[in-house]
């Protein structure tokens, strides 16, 4: 890696402009207007909801403002303001790399889009990476810590002396014939984001469709926005992006979930049977130990950790 590579890698990262979509909320099933604007150095991503009073709009993008994780992540603020689905779009932040951005909604969801993070990793390259004058944080894990929910097992290890980045096992289990055991690992040493995970589309099960809908959830859900399983196999026109597409979504979801952590993390990850739920216990229980993890700051200044610096106001 050259000088100039070296150093932009250890900057803060925003927009250099603005970006902007419309698509269907998952849950609401209503119309949802987004935009994406560049933020100052230690910001963090803040969501602003457009459709409320200005002085409750802003929804930190943090772990320990999660409400809910049924079928997504659920984010509130003090005032009950909440923005659904955040996970596809801060995977998207995480992966292509970006610190800073205000996320301002006209609604209570993160537009589904495709049910993958592909049309946001492309609205955020459109939008081009701004390098900033504030030096990165990030986390380094220093003992591991395990999580167990159910079924499901989470657990963060610290890397091997030396080494930096992330890395990520997963296996997932389903009693379902087309989805059986999926495993995979990921080096994002070694591999992108983008190359690997971002095209990997949510997914369901046709049985499930008419009970999520009776309980308020998936109103907005389609073929177009995510794979539905049922008896005789992939409903969606095309199949597959991928044979292993399924166990491929989760480690989205899993990075997306991560990365309301508010900084990057040096570590290595383990999920077994993951979910939103899981993926937050991980984070309070890494953050409830102060023996498990130290902030590298660079410019070793005192900041507020882990979230957001505009969105403490309205979160604490």
């Amino acid at each position: 890696m050259d000088t100039m590579n070296r150093q932009e890698h250890t900057m803060q990262t925003t927009l250099e402009n603005k970006v902007s979509c419309s698509g269907v909320g998952l849950h609401s099933g209503s119309q949802v207007n987004m935009v994406i604007h560049p933020a100052p150095a230690n910001t963090g991503i803040v969501f602003k909801r457009r459709d409320v009073t200005a002085k409750h709009a802003l929804v930190p993008a943090s772990y320990d403002a999660v409400c809910d994780t049924r079928l997504g992540t659920k984010l509130i603020n003090r005032h009950g303001i909440t923005v659904s689905t955040v996970e596809h779009l801060m995977a998207a932040f995480w992966g292509v790399g970006i610190d800073n951005a205000t996320v301002e909604l006209d609604g209570p969801e993160v537009p589904i889009m495709d049910g993958s993070s592909e049309p946001f990793v492309f609205m955020l390259e459109c939008a081009h990476i701004a390098h900033l004058s504030q030096p990165r944080k990030t986390l380094r894990v220093l003992k591991t810590v395990e999580v167990k929910l159910g079924d499901s097992v989470a657990r963060v290890e610290p890397n091997m002396e030396g080494d930096e980045g992330c890395t990520v096992g997963i296996e997932i289990r389903f009693n379902n014939s087309f989805i059986k055991c999926q495993s995979s690992n990921y080096d994002f040493r070694d591999i992108t984001f983008k190359q690997t995970l971002s095209r990997a589309r949510t997914f369901g099960f046709e049985h499930e469709v008419t009970a999520l809908r009776e309980m308020g959830l998936a109103l907005g859900g389609s073929l177009d926005n995510a794979i539905v399983v049922g008896k005789e196999g992939i409903l969606n026109e095309g199949g597959l992006r991928y044979n292993d597409e399924f166990v491929r979504h989760k480690a989205l979801d899993c990075l997306g979930d991560l990365y309301l952590a508010g900084v990057r993390m040096d570590a290595h990850f383990e999920f077994l049977c993951p979910g939103h739920a899981i993926n937050n216990k991980l984070l309070r229980a890494l953050f409830a130990d102060k023996t498990a993890y130290e902030i590298v700051d660079p410019a070793k200044v005192d900041a507020v950790f882990p979230y957001a610096q505009a969105a403490v106001a309205a979160y604490a």
